[in-house]
């Protein structure tokens, strides 16, 4: 496993305050998502369309695996949704 970059993590602080920005509904989207929302055998769906229209879909059903992977990425930007 490759060490991790603090400068690399800086960036993508920045980019994140910028996407946020722009988009400032799906932080408050993914902040009410991960209170409570996200548990073993919850059913994730995402479509994306292109520009064109074309679309793309997929779904997956969490489980006890997944939601370790979850609780890590909490406790790692556990302080970061008040920036």
């Amino acid at each position: 496993m490759n060490p991790i970059n603090p400068m690399k993590l800086l960036q993508i602080r920045a980019s994140w305050e910028q996407f946020k920005a722009r988009h400032p509904k799906f932080p408050s989207f993914l902040n009410a998502v991960s209170k409570g929302a996200v548990t073993e055998g919850t059913l994730i769906e995402m479509t994306i369309t292109t520009a064109d229209g074309k679309q793309y879909s997929s779904n997956l059903k969490l489980t006890s695996e997944d939601m370790q992977l979850v609780n890590d990425m909490k406790e790692m930007f556990s302080g970061q949704q008040g920036n």
